[in-house]
């Protein structure tokens, strides 16, 4: 018996383009298979951006993981979006939605103190503000704020190191999701529109990252986090949500294993570039990547170089800390 005409278009409707893409070196079991996804009528983007992101990483060393949303499209890509990283300064996202989350509730603006820790905080990086904003907000309302945005694979970095809370790029993507989605986020309109404000007015030797290759008419916000550490080396971090001239999406990379801060600005940049490409296609570029001199070899100061190297809470045995530190 032939389906009914209803069904057959409904069935139609639902099929996904599924691509698998293996990062260099990486095996191909299942847990480490990333896909693009999209709906049968962008299935050509998707496999585009499987190949041009599979070129992008070819010979790269390090640990890379990216997720991509295209809100018009409905693409979505993901490498490794489960492994996590120290997020370095990256988590001043959090901080600054935690910081929004809270005087909506108390159903207030922001106040004069809050921005101005705010305003250095996302602007130029600034960790002082970013340290007292740590403390006031404290941890139960930072975890209560990651779990409204559904994260799973994020935690509070221990002893008052937030440099060294360990996130994945899934997580990253559903705290720019809360800054951008009209429905479903946490945010008010008002906190998402500062909070998206601020971001587009990062100073502009820390614009490195996700917008290299950015078409004109699109402006970026974005927040990146550069930390060297004795383990894993380089952690080059960078996220950021593209809006205007009808289009709306986000990129999230992290990384780490980097030999150096240029060599990771320039894997991000390779990723962001061939996403900007594929999802802009015939505009004009109207940003390209970062000079090398214009790359600092300098720590973004999120973790103290004296900072003890902690266990990921996800793996290591209850109760137990580093060696000569009491478990939190």
């Amino acid at each position: 018996m032939r389906p009914h005409p209803a069904r057959r278009r409904s069935a139609v409707t639902a099929l996904v383009v599924t691509v698998v893409l293996l990062a260099p070196g990486t095996a191909a079991a299942a847990d480490r298979a990333p896909t693009c996804r999209a709906p049968r009528s962008a299935g050509p983007l998707a496999k585009q951006l499987t190949r041009d992101v599979k070129a992008a990483l070819a010979g790269r060393t390090g640990t890379v993981s990216v997720v991509v949303r295209d809100d018009r499209t409905k693409v979505r890509c993901s490498l490794a979006a489960g492994t996590r990283y120290d997020s370095a300064s990256i988590v001043k996202v959090l901080m600054l939605e935690a910081t929004l989350r809270r005087a909506a509730h108390r159903g207030r603006q922001p106040t004069g103190w809050e921005r101005r820790n705010l305003r250095p905080m996302i602007r130029s990086s600034d960790n002082a503000s970013a340290g007292r904003l740590w403390n006031d907000l404290g941890r139960p309302y930072l975890t209560s704020t990651l779990r409204r945005a559904g994260t799973t694979g994020t935690s509070l970095g221990p002893y008052g190191y937030w440099g060294l809370t360990r996130t994945t790029a899934a997580d990253q993507m559903r705290l720019l999701d809360a800054l951008t989605a009209r429905r479903g986020s946490f945010m008010t309109a008002a906190s998402r529109s500062y909070g998206l404000k601020l971001m587009s007015q990062v100073q502009k030797n820390q614009r490195w990252g996700v917008p290299a290759g950015m078409p004109r008419g699109l402006r970026a916000h974005l927040k990146n986090g550069w930390l060297p550490r004795a383990t894993h080396g380089w952690r080059i971090h960078s996220i950021g949500a593209f809006t205007g001239g009808g289009r709306s999406y986000r990129i999230a990379v992290l990384s780490h294993g980097n030999p150096s801060m240029k060599y990771g600005v320039r894997t991000v940049e390779r990723v962001a570039q061939a996403v900007h490409r594929a999802l802009n296609k015939g505009r004009a570029v109207g940003r390209g990547l970062t000079p090398p001199a214009e790359i600092s070899e300098r720590s973004d100061g999120s973790v103290p170089p004296d900072a003890p190297e902690f266990p990921d809470p996800y793996e290591e045995t209850a109760g137990q800390g580093p060696a000569g530190v009491p478990a939190p």
